[in-house]
């Protein structure tokens, strides 16, 4: 089996782990760090290997402007000073933690146990975010850690890059790397600003969906590589442009078409980028554990549980203490610095867990200088980021969902549905309003305006329904069930009749194409 095929086999693996894991209703960054060591030790089939340092090109554009898309620039500014004093207070103490815990106990020189510390430091959203869509849980929550997690990426990142380059180099200094983190990680961000500005007009000119959703991916490319050639953190200049960009997408996209193209093409690159990831780190672990040759199995895996104890303990204590500092806080900042309860800062803490990109950091550390001097440290750093990773997947991800609902936070989900429900009927309120103000000047039959009124007045009853029903009640779900089975079987029969219109050579393929597209997207709606 050449690398080519290797590679097919590995994400058809990590496709039916994935499946599997929504069978048991277990998160599937879960199943595919387990699935990944299984599969590193399968013998015959060959290691697949990407050069270090295309890892943080290929992988890191697209997952950091995909969290940054998929955030809300409003949510995220209601809670900005907790976010911020996470995302770099919290990072550069976890950092400086690991770091401690690197040199004292692991005997890494300082600029590698920093690199460390900078791999370790940033938070993984994937897990944390499956349980918390499943259970429902305060928006608070949902926010704070999603934000940190985005922003904290290009934090912690730029101490790992500061870091890498001391420890290739030989030459660090704290000062000189405190003024890098704040020269690069802020020049990063203005880079980020400007480019999603600059590119606006892009989004006028173009109108061919493949086109928009080509350029959608190649422009994080651009700004990434545009800011790293500067020496700037192209992670950060990448994050700024995608929250630019969650913010202005409703009014750039002006065809429907392409947001829906968009939003599939982006679901399944970053489901295919991060599950590659894992898989690719338990495709070399057997090959890390046999060049561990000067530490012995049970050491490395002490030093590994040690670092994570720490990642743990330097995470509740924050979240335990700093939140108590908002007077301070308050009086720096103006502002009133928001405090969560203790059940909420329980969850947040346990919600620390790291993943894809923690991956993508530790598998681009050099495998040697450029004179072909090779990184002893490099394995062993690897190892226990994999080792790390591992248990706060599995041990965090398999218990948060029980610890929220023992903390009683697994919100009720018709609370969350009533504001869907909400929304929608303010929007179709003011498509029908707008039908009464063009009903005498539009071009269409006075039939044509009464259908539309309607189909509008139809979905405002059952709107309605939904609200005074309080969410979705029993009888409200029966009801609506009941209409989406009903609705299910017309549109089963349309596409039936299509199907026989095509073998009878009555209609091309590519018209049976145009119009089951109209029927999909018909049943898309059904959920509304």
């Amino acid at each position: 089996m050449n690398e080519i095929q290797s590679l097919i086999f590995l994400l058809a693996a990590a496709a039916l782990l994935t499946q599997l894991s929504q069978v048991v209703r277990v998160p599937y960054p879960v199943f595919l760090v387990v699935g990944g060591v299984i599969i590193g030790f399968i013998p015959g089939l060959p290691e697949v290997e990407i050069a270090a340092e295309v890892i943080f090109l290929i992988f890191l554009p697209p997952l950091l402007n995909a969290s940054a898309f998929s955030s809300s620039p409003v949510d995220l500014r209601a809670h900005l000073r907790a976010i911020s004093l996470l995302a770099i207070g919290l990072v550069l103490l976890t950092a400086g933690s690991v770091a401690l815990v690197g040199h004292y106990v692991l005997g890494l020189p300082w600029a590698v146990a920093f690199v460390l510390g900078g791999i370790l430091a940033p938070t993984d959203p994937v897990a944390a975010d499956a349980v918390f869509k499943r259970l429902g849980v305060p928006d608070r929550v949902r926010t704070v850690v999603g934000g940190e997690s985005l922003i904290n990426d290009g934090s912690g990142l730029v101490v790992y890059q500061i870091a890498l380059i001391a420890a290739v180099t030989g030459t660090f200094s704290v000062f000189s790397a405190g003024a890098s983190f704040l020269l690069v990680g802020g020049v990063g961000v203005v880079i980020g600003i400007v480019a999603a500005q600059l590119v606006r007009p892009v989004w006028r000119w173009v109108e061919e969906p493949s086109l928009v959703v080509t350029l959608s991916l190649l422009i994080p490319y651009g700004v990434y590589v545009f800011a790293d050639s500067l020496g700037v953190s192209g992670i950060l200049a990448v994050v700024a442009y995608g929250l630019y960009q969650s913010w202005r997408q409703p009014m750039l996209y002006s065809k429907a078409s392409t947001r829906l193209m968009a939003r599939s093409f982006w679901d399944v690159l970053v489901f295919l980028l991060e599950v590659l990831l894992f898989v690719l780190l338990g495709q070399q672990l057997r090959g890390i554990l046999s060049d561990l040759a000067e530490y012995s199995l049970v050491e490395v895996l002490l030093y590994s549980a040690l670092v994570y104890g720490v990642l743990v303990a330097v995470r509740f204590g924050w979240f335990f203490s700093v939140p108590y500092l908002h007077p301070m806080f308050n009086r720096i900042t103006r502002g009133d610095y928001d405090t969560a309860p203790w059940r909420e800062r329980v969850v947040m803490s346990w919600s620390g867990m790291r993943g894809a990109v923690s991956l993508a950091a530790a598998l681009a550390i050099p495998l040697a200088s450029g004179a072909g001097e090779q990184y002893p440290w490099r394995d062993l750093v690897v190892f226990v980021t994999f080792v790390v990773i591992f248990a706060t997947l599995v041990v965090q991800g398999l218990t948060l969902a029980p610890l929220t609902n023992r903390l009683g936070l697994a919100r009720n989900p018709s609370e969350e549905r009533l504001v869907e429900i909400s929304a929608r009927l303010t929007s179709t309120r003011a498509a029908l309003s707008r039908l009464e103000e063009i009903s005498e000047s539009a071009n269409i039959s006075r039939e044509s305006q009464d259908e539309l009124r309607r189909v509008y007045r139809e979905r405002i009853r059952r709107y309605r329904a939904g609200l005074l029903a309080g969410g979705v009640t029993r009888r409200y779900a029966e009801e609506s069930s009941n209409w989406q089975e009903w609705r299910m079987k017309l549109l089963d029969a349309e596409r039936e009749e299509l199907i026989l219109a095509r073998n009878r050579g009555q209609l091309s393929p590519e018209a049976m194409r145009r119009i089951q597209r109209d029927i999909d997207l018909d049943e898309s709606r059904i959920g509304g």
